[in-house]
């Protein structure tokens, strides 16, 4: 099965994995955070900015592979702080109303997780996406 991988870059730097992959017709997604792309950093203590900022990478690494929010068929959510999950469900409705309103009544399937480490301190959340190719 062919595979292709679209490269990360955050400040201009290439990392060691791969903001996507593309097997098939299946696009799996590094998990994205509300670090930035333009400095690689946090920009924002905030849960639901951090959330904003990784919906958006997700958005535009899933326009990237040829497919949208629309076609999302799995994510998986990393939560520093379980208190926040309310916030967290919230703001992905408030995205996905926004940008991809058929999630609201079809959603993806989801597994959360919390409390968890991770990579930096001060990341708050991860978002983990699964979706398939736009059908041509």
């Amino acid at each position: 099965m062919k595979k292709k991988t679209y490269p990360l870059y955050y400040g201009g730097q290439k990392q060691q994995f791969a903001r996507s992959v593309v097997v098939g017709d299946l696009v799996f997604l590094s998990g994205m955070s509300g670090r930035t792309m333009e400095t690689g950093d946090v920009s924002s203590l905030d849960v639901k900015e951090q959330l904003w900022i990784a919906w958006d990478k997700i958005r535009a690494a899933l326009d990237e592979a040829g497919s949208d929010l629309e076609h999302i068929v799995k994510t998986t959510i990393y939560l520093k702080n379980v208190e926040d999950y309310a916030l967290m469900r919230s703001t992905e409705r408030e995205y996905w109303a926004r940008y991809a309103p058929g999630l609201s009544e079809d959603p993806p399937a989801s597994t959360f997780l919390s409390p968890v480490s991770l990579a930096r301190a001060n990341m708050l959340v991860e978002v983990d996406v699964v979706a398939c190719l736009k059908e041509e």
